[in-house]
Parts: C-alpha cells; structure tokens; sequence
C-alpha cells in the first residue's frame, strides 16, 4: 500500500505541476486554447493510465493512490505554511 501512496504523489506531482506550468504559459502563448486543451488530455491521460496500472483489481489499491494523489496537491504549501496568517488585511473606508 506503501507504494501505491508514493506512486500516488508521482501521480499528483506531475498532474499539478503540469497544470502549473500551463497556467504560467498562458499569458504568452499565441494560441491559449490549444495549450490549456492539449496540456488537460496529456495530464489526464498519463494520470488514468497510471491509476489503471497499478488498481490491478482491488479498490484498496485505487484508495491509497488516490489518497496520494491528493496529497500532491498540498505539497506546494508545506514551504509557506503560514502564508495565509501574513496576508494583510486592508481596512474598508
């Protein structure tokens, strides 16, 4: 189970940074539409067959992957984990 939560986080790591890398592309790309859609069927292709490969029938194995997965998407956060805390907030006038 061990593995399939790393292979998981792989998963989740290259699905979010993919999403991150077209969303910083965007501005300067002279056809946005064609990006977004290409990167959306290269992320989610690679992702649904990673999870096929390793379900290998049981859904306990599509649980820790997808658990895994998840946890990817926080990664990013653990170097700023109070970030939200420093924001300043500007009085209403």
């Amino acid at each position: 189970m061990i593995l399939r939560f790393i292979f998981g986080i792989l998963l989740g790591i290259f699905f979010y940074g993919g999403l991150w890398m077209t969303v910083r592309r965007l501005p300067t790309t002279r056809h946005p539409a064609l990006l977004t859609l290409g990167s959306l069927l290269l992320r989610m292709g690679v992702t649904l067959g990673g999870f096929l490969l390793v379900l290998d029938g049981r859904w306990q194995n599509a649980v820790a992957t997808l658990i895994g997965f998840s946890a990817a998407r926080f990664l990013p956060l653990w170097n700023r984990p109070l970030a939200f805390a420093r924001r300043r907030s500007t009085p209403c006038t």
